[in-house]
């Protein structure tokens, strides 16, 4: 077996909303401890088609006695997803990795905010368990913001409930929480934080990263977030994941969201 991939066996791969899915997977000891915002590639073990596996961000991780169970929040858009939500329990499955850069933790921040839209609660919901279990970062420092469509779209609640003092939910169209988008939400709010006391995260549609970037000030918040873009290889051979991000000098280069990222500065994303 290649460096970094593995033969994991599913322990469960429910279907805990319409086409959204919790798969847990038990992995070899040897699995690296995943940090927040990695990603790993995932195919059924022995199946040629399809042949590239999917990335699946890191929803949570444990390590046990003589394995490592990692679980991956998912939502089935297409003809790959749709064969992994058809997995049973005892179906074996390789994973490559854990792969990409993760968020560059700031746990000395009074305020951590977190920003998710739709899918993207899965990076944030491991980057608040690893804050709250690896670093001083209190649950009560910890605010939620998260937005969906709709009510039947907002997941990962049971984890997060758990973990942030504040919470604040948003659907389009008002059939959960508040009728507006999450980034509206945060800026009604963004008095409450000291821009050089907080920390921001995000990971969400590139539309709400772009608002994100509209509502915050170049260079008073830290702000990373986590790029939703499609990926074949996973590793950075094939450049199909390419996004426009400031060079050193000022200029415009392109970097590879799997294997650059899948995590950047905000300000450093260019948007035109």
């Amino acid at each position: 077996m290649a460096k970094n991939i593995f033969v994991g066996e599913i322990i469960k791969n429910e279907e805990i909303r319409p086409d959204y899915f919790l798969m847990k997977v038990r992995l070899p000891h040897s699995f690296d401890h995943p940090r927040p915002g990695q990603f790993v590639m995932i195919r059924i073990a022995g199946l040629a088609e399809p042949f590239l596996g999917r990335p699946i961000s890191i929803y949570s991780y444990h390590l046990r006695k003589s394995s490592g169970e990692i679980e991956l929040l998912y939502r089935v858009v297409g003809k790959g997803t749709q064969i992994l939500a058809g997995l049973i329990s005892g179906s074996q499955v390789e994973v490559h990795g854990p792969l990409g850069g993760s968020y560059s933790l700031s746990p000395e921040k009074e305020n951590i905010v977190l920003i998710a839209g739709g899918i993207g609660v899965a990076p944030l919901s491991l980057l608040a368990q690893y804050l709250c279990k690896n670093t001083s970062a209190a649950t009560s420092r910890l605010s939620f913001y998260l937005g969906a469509q709709t009510a039947k779209e907002i997941v990962g609640l049971d984890k997060l409930s758990k973990l942030c003092y504040k919470m604040k939910i948003c659907t389009d169209d008002g059939s959960r929480g508040r009728k507006l988008l999450v980034t509206e939400a945060f800026q009604e709010d963004i008095l409450k934080y000291d821009p050089a006391d907080t920390a921001v995260y995000a990971c969400g549609p590139r539309g709400m990263i772009k608002a994100l970037a509209g509502i915050l000030s170049p260079g008073k918040f830290f702000c990373q977030v986590s790029l939703e873009e499609r990926m074949a290889c996973g590793t950075g051979a094939c450049m199909g994941c390419a996004v426009a991000v400031k060079g050193g000098s000022g200029d415009v280069v392109y970097k590879r969201v799997c294997s650059d990222g899948p995590v950047f500065n905000l300000e450093d994303i260019v948007w035109e």
